[in-house]
């Protein structure tokens, strides 16, 4: 069984598009999104600097956009079910149960897309409606977010909330992502948990908290703008890690999920218990493999950073 997996904010790099902008193909769909998103995709892909995608409005479009770009390589290689828009708004699309996706944050938009739930257009136009409404939020408060490294989750969450801090992400065993007010987040850093680092986190705001809330009600009127199917294949969540059926029940979840903790913990157990055995994390790669190579022991994984990736991936997964 094989799972593909869409990291989220903070993912991002420079120059991140610039072998993908190398395909006509790839050209024309980031010009496709760009127009939907209000926002030169290739560009910011390609030259911007890191600061200038650093801007949360910028950064959210643009990792789905990269994901989705590697998405549509995998579909051509039959490792994902095909795009929506492709199939027809009434086309048939055979259900896969052997194939499993998830996305972290943000990269639930990505996850939705591959599984069918939205076109890849209208995930990049969420993707860009959902960072400019957090950027507003961001803007109201001065939040941050800071890594929790090690500690009993137990005793880490309730130094959290003692703080007067949110448990944004909890990412693994070991991996807690407080957030909440800046000053707030310093003081907990300066006085970490028993067994524990804190380290500060390069990010605009406390996301996944009430902080956010202010950008919920945009986001939902720009989520109900959107045709939405059920999955084609099995699609987690991240509230709870479990398998959603209902698409809208799927987007509406991302919503909710502006103010309420990210639990990819729970995915990644999820996907042990269904018997994963080959992990695949969408560019920009990296953060999920690391926590996969920790919580999931015996499962191969492959992260892909560049189109050359597709081949291998394609190659190793056929092989399996």
């Amino acid at each position: 069984m094989l799972s593909f997996n869409a990291p989220g904010q903070g993912s991002q790099k420079t120059g991140m598009l610039a072998e993908w902008l190398e395909s006509p193909a790839a050209r024309a769909r980031l010009e496709e999104w760009s127009g939907v998103a209000g926002l030169d995709l290739a560009w910011l892909g390609a030259e911007a600097s890191q600061e200038e995608i650093r801007d949360t409005a910028i950064t959210q479009p643009l990792v789905v956009a990269s994901e989705l770009l590697a998405a549509a390589g995998l579909r051509e290689h039959g490792l994902l079910p095909q795009a929506r828009e492709e199939s027809g708004k009434h086309g048939h699309h055979r259900t896969d149960e052997t194939t499993v996706v998830a996305g972290h944050s943000i990269g639930e938009l990505a996850a939705l897309a591959m599984a069918g739930v939205l076109s890849d257009a209208d995930a990049v136009r969420l993707a860009a409606a959902r960072g400019a409404a957090m950027a507003r939020a961001c803007a109201e408060h001065e939040t941050t977010m800071v890594a929790v490294l090690g500690g009993r989750e137990e005793e880490v969450r309730s130094a959290i909330a003692e703080a007067g801090l949110y448990s944004a992400n909890v990412n693994a065993a070991g991996q807690i992502v407080a957030a909440g007010d800046a000053t707030t987040c310093a003081d907990f850093a300066a006085n970490p948990p028993t067994r524990t680092k804190v380290r500060a986190l390069d990010v605009a705001g406390a996301f996944h908290t009430p902080f956010m809330e202010s950008a919920v009600a945009e986001f939902s009127a720009a989520a109900a703008e959107v045709e939405v199917h059920d999955p084609v294949c099995t699609l987690l969540s991240n509230a709870d890690g479990a398998s959603v059926t209902s698409g809208r029940a799927a987007l509406d979840s991302v919503v909710s999920q502006i103010t309420s903790p990210v639990r990819w913990d729970l995915c990644t157990q999820t996907q042990m218990d269904m018997g994963v055995s080959t992990f695949v994390e969408l560019p920009p790669a990296g953060a999920l493999t690391g926590i996969a190579k920790r919580q999931m022991r015996g499962v191969e994984r492959l992260a892909i950073a560049s189109p050359a990736d597709i081949g291998t991936v394609a190659g190793a997964t056929q092989a399996a």
